[in-house]
């Protein structure tokens, strides 16, 4: 019962129900207009139904006022000329965003029509929660001019209160060697050069290191390039990949082949920056499990990065955003760092293709390992091809999404590392790098 009363306290569980009451309420109106009244004509039905949605968003306002956000100034000035009007906005933009934006973005990715629908109703429910979380309702004094954060959003079902970042950092040994894993399939282009300028940087600052290219079956001269590079430096070397392929199958080949005390996925196109890995490094050795890089953070930079590219991730970025509570807004860039325990931790691991680049962090965060953020700057290779097909990926991102999240409302801990932790002071949401000094 405790568990029952604790989950129906939570703002966003009844923020749901109100809007299911909500349209139950809309059902009941248009049924007495129109069976009960015989409102039957084509004008008075859409006479009803414009009436009908009218009385159920007032319906719906008064529910979240007096039990949703309790509280608060019930003068007519506050409420008529602020709260409904703004309250109307927020009902009306939801629908606009699922309209005009999700459900066309998500047909045009080719997810089931049903999915579309599940996900479009579940994005416009979070839009409304945050705008009448942040705006209509919320008392703010002359004072504050902050916007609140939506507290249902920390996560609908939270275990505890602290955000990620917060959280103990477990007692760790220093990193005493620090593997890159970097998938490659027709990469002869750019492998060389993406290699030669880790190596230098690493060597330079005297990090212990190996470097593991997993050769994704390339049709090329990958193999060959790869195979001179190794004769080279004893510290880089290459498998071939035992999968079928597909960058998930490469990348989990190369999971289970590193051999030193973390790891960092950096792709083979050059685009990731090798200082960037430095930064990773320091941050590991301050006892964070895991260290997620942002390019959409100030003193990150993305450079070329094309359009439409770009919109797409940053509607799938705020997507994760909202649905699990994150403040961390690049969850999709596979350029990331994880302790060897955190990759142990997060088994099984299931995708197969470019959705293992979201698999890995949420898993990690939904199974309690620390992380910190850290700015980073992403260039468009100048050789090759990029392998991301947006159109072919976008129902295998959602897939795992929603994987992850299912774990996470319903494994009731399950999962979750059991590690003793070591209470340190909170650190901030990001980190800056090395040389850089907070503002």
């Amino acid at each position: 019962m405790n568990m029952i009363q604790r989950f129906w306290r939570k703002r966003a569980v009844r923020f749901l129900f109100g809007g299911g009451v909500s349209a139950a309420f809309n059902l009941l109106l248009m049924f007495l207009f129109i069976d009960v009244i015989g409102w039957d004509t084509t004008v008075l039905r859409n006479a009803a139904n414009i009436i009908s949605i009218e009385l159920s968003l007032l319906f719906s306002f008064v529910i979240y006022r007096i039990w949703v956000w309790r509280g608060g100034t019930w003068g007519w000035r506050e409420v008529l000329l602020r709260q409904l009007p703004l309250y109307h906005l927020s009902a009306g933009g939801s629908v606009v965003l699922r309209v005009f934006a999700i459900f066309p973005l998500l047909n045009w990715l080719g997810v089931n029509y049903g999915v579309n629908t599940l996900v479009g109703v579940l994005v416009s429910a979070v839009f409304n929660y945050i705008v009448s979380d942040r705006l209509v309702f919320r008392d703010r004094p002359s004072d504050n001019a902050s916007l609140y954060r939506p507290e249902g959003l920390e996560a609908a079902f939270p275990e505890q209160n602290k955000t990620p970042q917060e959280t103990e950092r477990p007692i760790h040994a220093p990193v005493s060697l620090f593997s890159i894993v970097i998938p490659a399939y027709n990469e002869e282009g750019s492998i060389t050069e993406t290699i030669t300028a880790i190596t230098q940087l690493l060597e330079r600052h005297q990090i212990p290191y190996e470097i593991l290219v997993v050769n994704d079956n390339s049709r090329d001269g990958t193999e060959q390039v790869l195979q001179n590079l190794s004769q080279d430096n004893p510290r880089v070397r290459y498998v071939n990949n035992h999968y079928p392929n597909g960058f998930g199958f490469a990348l989990r080949c190369g999971l289970e082949q590193f051999n030193g005390d973390a790891v960092a996925i950096v792709m083979a196109d050059a685009s990731d920056a090798p200082e960037d890995i430095l930064t990773y490094y320091h941050l590991l050795q301050e006892g964070y499990d895991c260290v997620f890089g942002s390019r959409f953070v100030r003193g990150g930079a993305v450079i070329d990065y094309p359009r439409h590219k770009l919109v797409v991730n940053r509607l799938a970025n705020l997507f994760i955003q909202v649905l699990f509570g994150l403040a961390y807004n690049d969850t999709t860039n596979a350029f990331k760092a994880y302790r060897r325990e955190v990759i142990e931790g997060i088994h099984p691991i299931l995708s197969h293709h470019f959705n293992l680049t979201v698999e890995l962090p949420l898993k990690s965060i939904v199974r309690g390992y620390s992380y910190v953020t850290t700015p980073i700057s992403w260039r468009n290779r100048k050789a090759g091809v990029s392998k991301l097909k947006i159109k072919e990926m976008g129902s295998r991102y959602l897939f795992i999404v929603l994987y992850v999240l299912l774990e996470r409302w319903l494994s009731r801990g399950d999962y979750r590392r059991q590690a003793a932790t070591a209470a340190t002071t909170p650190t901030p949401a990001e980190a800056v790098p090395s040389g850089k000094q907070n503002p």
